[in-house]
């Protein structure tokens, strides 16, 4: 079965993007090879204010990838080269990892990432600390009433001469 994998950058006070939105603070990290890491991939599952942002930049295509969107707002015929899911995260994710294919990746989007790790759906948590405390923004996961728990067991980690630490964890 396909592994629904998130891996985010994160500062060292648990944002994965700034007050705005903006990831301007993600250093280049010349010691991950991102042709092999995006290689372990085949589709690619956003929220739509992750969307957006790739839009805006000129990034929102990812050779190679299928890309989701989770959104009830975006029209699918405004973005014809992408799959725009309005209902049923959850539904979707699990026909996913059901089918054949390479791992998942759930890029963006603290929101999508608690909704389908409440549902059991996310397999690892991959976070690379940046050495920066940004003070607020959206955070890793956003608080809400009554989210459980979710236990994390550590797999892996490696420092990079930058200063950012990669920590990779299942979910229990």
């Amino acid at each position: 079965m396909r592994l629904v994998r998130y891996a985010v950058a994160m500062s060292l006070d648990g944002y994965i993007a700034g007050p705005n939105g903006e990831a301007d603070w993600i250093p280049r990290n010349p010691g991950v090879d991102f042709a092999a890491v995006f290689a372990q991939f085949d589709t690619l599952l956003v929220g739509r204010r992750t969307f957006e942002r790739m839009v805006d930049a000129g990034r929102a295509r990812t050779p190679g990838m299928r890309t989701i969107v989770f959104s009830r707002t975006l029209r699918p015929e405004d973005y014809p080269d992408f799959t725009i899911a309005a209902h049923g995260a959850n539904e979707t994710v699990t026909a996913l990892k059901a089918a054949p294919g390479k791992d998942i990746w759930l890029f963006g989007g603290g929101s999508l990432f608690g909704s389908l790790a409440e549902a059991g759906l996310v397999d690892t948590v991959e976070v690379s600390v940046v050495p920066i405390l940004l003070g607020g923004g959206v955070p890793l996961r956003p608080a809400s009433g009554g989210r459980r728990q979710i236990k994390l067991s550590l797999t892996g980690h490696k420092v990079y001469p930058v200063g950012i630490v990669s920590l990779v964890y299942a979910v229990v």
